[in-house]
């Protein structure tokens, strides 16, 4: 396979994002969906939607997200779209819950730990998805990016407890305690394949290097970002994209860089985009290109 091609710029406003998708030389079609954090209510390092309110509005998207599968302002969609009034997205843009309502199971047969995925069932009304990622760490898998959001992040109430166990159907509590860690780290790359065969070339991936805290914006308490802003990067293949912000943070020189780098480690996660790699779903040899 040949390198796959990630746009990077280090200035970090809402035009560059405009100008990284405009670099990838495609234009999503139809209704398009745009995959973000809400970011969880208390949390101080999400995405606001005043930096991303010039992609959003560039590609005519609508806000999209599904409920979370642990206690929180997001496991609801009455609550969650009260925290998305909060959080001032609903005041921007349309929003859609993509599993207020139910359901769709998308399948993976060369799963290496699961074969299935359920998704929101609203996901089929777009004809395309920009997945805009922030980058960071993460307490249950070293890090969040491109990956982890369209596997996890696209993945009903029951889907995120179904990858989290490794494919356990209607988990206890203590069954998604327990599970098994690496499995939850391949699944997560067996959720993703489900999503792109489903969107095919029709889905773009940026990921936003900013607030980078060792934890996710799904916390309610949250570490402060432990290292200074890196910068935007897009791509076309998501592997290449989240290896290039992994490999970004392995090369800075910022006093912070030690304590991301344990969490990325102590958690494995760079099991997912090897898995990822695995499952075709692109590749982590890339040719980083700057762009003004």
């Amino acid at each position: 396979m040949e390198k796959a091609k990630v746009y990077f710029t280090n200035k970090i406003e809402g035009e560059s994002l405009v100008k990284l998708y405009e670099a990838l030389g495609v234009t999503l079609p139809g209704k398009v969906a745009v995959k973000l954090h809400s970011g969880e209510e208390g949390n101080q390092n999400y995405m606001k939607p005043d930096f991303v309110k010039d992609i959003i509005e560039h590609v005519n998207g609508t806000v999209v997200e599904c409920n979370t599968a642990y206690e929180g302002a997001r496991n609801t969609t009455e609550k969650h779209m009260e925290l998305m009034k909060k959080h001032s997205w609903s005041k921007y843009f349309t929003v859609d819950i993509l599993d207020s309502e139910a359901e769709d199971v998308l399948e993976n047969p060369n799963g290496a730990v699961i074969q299935k995925n359920m998704v929101g069932a609203n996901m089929k009304n777009y004809d395309s998805m920009l997945m805009l990622s922030h980058f960071k760490g993460h307490p249950a898998g070293g890090f969040g990016g491109a990956i982890k959001n369209m596997s996890i992040g696209l993945a009903s109430r029951e889907g995120k407890s179904y990858i989290h166990t490794g494919g356990v159907e209607h988990a206890s509590f203590e069954e998604l305690m327990n599970a098994d860690h690496d499995s939850f780290l391949k699944s997560m790359a067996d959720a993703a394949k489900t999503i792109t065969d489903f969107y095919k070339d029709k889905i773009v991936y940026i990921n936003a290097m900013v607030n980078m805290s060792v934890d996710c914006d799904c916390c309610y308490i949250a570490e402060d970002p432990c290292m200074q802003d890196i910068g935007i990067l897009a791509s076309l293949d998501p592997v290449a994209l989240d290896q290039a912000c992994i490999d970004l943070v392995y090369n800075s020189s910022d006093p912070g860089r030690d304590h991301l780098v344990e969490r990325i480690e102590s958690r494995n996660g760079l099991l997912t985009i090897k898995s990822a790699e695995e499952q075709g779903i692109g590749t982590r040899e890339y040719e980083l290109i700057s762009i003004d």
